[in-house]
């Protein structure tokens, strides 16, 4: 029985070692990758989407609402936070009237709308709950006829926030 013991790879597959392609620039692999390609259409898409929602929308509201999807009638938008989902319900009637004038828009049958808070988001700092002496006298008053504890807990903390 013979062995044969080779050190390394052929002469003539150690001259093809691997090269990788030179680096591209983030835009023309954008433009000319398939999948990159697809994602870059799409985020235009939403992105022109929003400007014209952003149309639409109160100025106030427009930080507030993001576009999702747009797809077979319907638009589905994520807004922050509840306060401002139920300020656009309000408006959903003015605000698909709106957009059905618009071409992009010509199928638009519904509005849904998602509530999700940013990352990170917290609310603006300002002044503390100051509560006047009468205020402060009624739900200490209230908090005294209350059985629940955790609500008479509640209550009397709120009650603790007397201007000073």
């Amino acid at each position: 029985m013979s062995f044969c013991y080779h050190a390394g790879p052929p002469e003539e597959t150690r001259s093809m070692a691997f090269r990788p392609h030179p680096a591209r620039p983030p835009a023309v692999l954008l433009r000319e990758a398939r999948p990159l390609k697809a994602l870059l259409s799409q985020a235009q898409r939403l992105a022109t989407i929003k400007r014209l929602l952003d149309t639409q929308l109160q100025p106030a509201a427009r930080e507030h609402c993001h576009v999702a999807a747009w797809r077979e009638g319907s638009l589905l938008l994520v807004v922050t936070d509840g306060h401002w989902a139920t300020r656009l319900r309000y408006q959903q009637r003015r605000l698909q009237q709106g957009l059905q004038g618009l071409p992009e828009f010509a199928g638009l049958t519904r509005i849904l709308f998602k509530v999700q808070p940013s990352v990170g988001a917290k609310r603006p700092a300002g002044p503390g709950l100051d509560l006047s002496d009468s205020a402060a006298d009624n739900l200490e008053a209230t908090a005294e006829g209350i059985t629940d504890p955790n609500l008479r807990a509640a209550l009397e903390r709120l009650a603790s926030h007397r201007r000073k």
